[in-house]
């Protein structure tokens, strides 16, 4: 977004900022009521809009959580349906959304459900269950999780942190206070102490939190339909078609250009509902092209909505 469009919109950032922070503080003060539940739930958020690393944290929440009745409750972002439903054999990601249908192929062992309102989803939830995990519900004070993990993703902090609809914040900044960890993700490898340092710095005012580092950790490739198909190998003859429907795939795509710097990116808005023209020029372009050593890359919560038949049968006999 330019400087001179950020300046236009700062009054309604301005405006939106004061509502956020009405809203607040009636539920700080009990005016607006929040529900507490007998069994532990952990609420996993951000105060930025689009990916900073939720899906991945949850994960290894529920890995930790291994031996315990464990439920994910998502809203079900990008989903065609409204209400509760727990995944299923059947679900797609058109109906649960791509990252709960990602949670329910990785977790078959667990609960996976949506719902908008998360006190109605607890409540049908919590009798079964022994911890329950709240996926991007910090701003949703309506209920009042046991443990909140709030988000940062590393290279966000040095954009201005401004809020919608001139910067990409949810709520004020403060906001961090009334989490209980602080997680920045996506770090450098070599994250250098004066780069601690500075981002300490941006928490000083609640030194009680906790304020951990993460990095990613990719892992080797592997087929999009069959655990049985072989993967090519990566290298620096490789050429790369990255398909990606994320909110930022820049450390997807620095990650891969250690491995090839020949790489043609197909890439589309967060959540994107890939349409039978979308993958056709993806066919089509990957099918004309002249190089021998080729190959299709998407990310795991992308590959959640080319499961649709249709998409399926074009790609089968592809490399992806």
């Amino acid at each position: 977004m330019s400087t001179y469009l950020r300046y236009l919109l700062l009054p309604f950032s301005l405006l939106y900022a004061l509502i956020i922070m009405i809203r607040n503080k009636l539920f700080d003060v009990g005016f607006l009521k929040s529900a507490s539940f007998d069994l532990p739930v952990i609420c996993i958020g951000n105060l930025a809009v689009g990916g900073s690393g939720k899906t991945p944290v949850t994960e290894y929440l529920v890995k930790l959580l291994e031996g315990k009745r464990v439920a994910i409750l998502s809203r079900g972002y990008g989903r065609d349906t409204k209400g509760y439903l727990q995944a299923n054999p059947n679900s797609t990601a058109n109906s649960i959304g791509d990252e709960p249908l990602q949670y329910f192929h990785k977790f078959p062992q667990i609960t996976v459900a949506v719902c908008e309102d998360r006190k109605t989803g607890i409540n049908l939830l919590k009798s079964d269950h022994d911890v329950i995990l709240l996926d991007d519900a910090f701003q949703h004070r309506r209920v009042r999780a046991g443990l909140y993990i709030l988000l940062f993703e590393f290279s966000k902090f040095s954009r201005p942190q401004l809020l919608l609809p001139a910067g990409n914040l949810r709520e004020p900044f403060i906001g961090f206070k009334r989490s209980d960890i602080i997680l920045i993700t996506k770090c450098p490898l070599q994250l250098n102490e004066n780069e601690r340092d500075n981002i300490r710095n941006k928490f000083s005012s609640a030194p009680e939190i906790p304020l951990l580092f993460s990095y990613i950790n990719y892992q080797q490739l592997r087929s999009a339909y069959s655990p049985l198909n072989l993967v090519p190998t990566l290298t620096d003859q490789t050429r790369i078609h990255l398909l990606t429907g994320i909110a930022n795939p820049k450390p997807l795509v620095d990650y891969l250009n250690q491995h090839s710097k020949d790489i043609i990116h197909h890439e589309y808005p967060d959540h994107h509902p890939f349409s039978l023209r979308n993958i056709v020029n993806l066919v089509d372009d990957f099918r004309n092209d002249p190089a021998i050593n080729k190959i299709i890359v998407t990310t795991e919560k992308d590959a959640m909505r080319l499961l649709d038949a249709s998409i399926k049968e074009l790609l089968l006999d592809l490399p992806i």
